[in-house]
């Protein structure tokens, strides 16, 4: 746990320093800061995600790199919809919503065409369907 927080914190420091863009593993990619709330501790954390563009929205995967679980974040959000995501220099006041089969399906396939570790976190997920959550912009 203490790795993953230390993996994240690094990243999350070269994205506010270098205007939302990182390397390493996410180099080239879309990277947001997802801002969630504990369901229930209450406390605020921060995570790098992948994202793809949804319209005006952003789809980020429930994907725990495959793991046999969705992601903390995925239950936090579940509890506390309403939150703000850093998009470049940007924050965005957003509101969370688990896609429907349809939805899911037509931006899961992008995703894994643009993103082909995405199949292969499916495969070692199996037989967990991956969550795919929109955060649609709010004013």
């Amino acid at each position: 746990m203490a790795d993953m927080e230390n993996f994240n914190e690094k990243v999350i420091n070269e994205f506010r320093a270098n205007g939302g863009k990182v390397g390493g593993m996410f180099e080239g990619a879309s990277v947001l800061l997802l801002h969630h709330t504990g369901a229930k501790s209450g406390t605020e954390r921060v995570n790098p995600l992948m994202y793809k563009p949804v319209g005006d929205s952003f789809a980020i995967f429930a994907s725990k790199a495959g793991g046999p679980s969705n992601p903390d974040w995925y239950y936090n959000l579940a509890a506390h919809p309403d939150t703000t995501i850093e998009v470049g220099t940007n924050t965005v006041k957003v509101r969370a919503r688990v896609t429907d089969e349809d939805e899911r399906g037509q931006i899961w396939e992008k995703q894994k065409e643009t993103n082909p570790g995405f199949a292969e976190y499916e495969t070692s997920a199996a037989p967990r369907q991956i969550p795919v959550v929109v955060l649609d912009p709010v004013a």
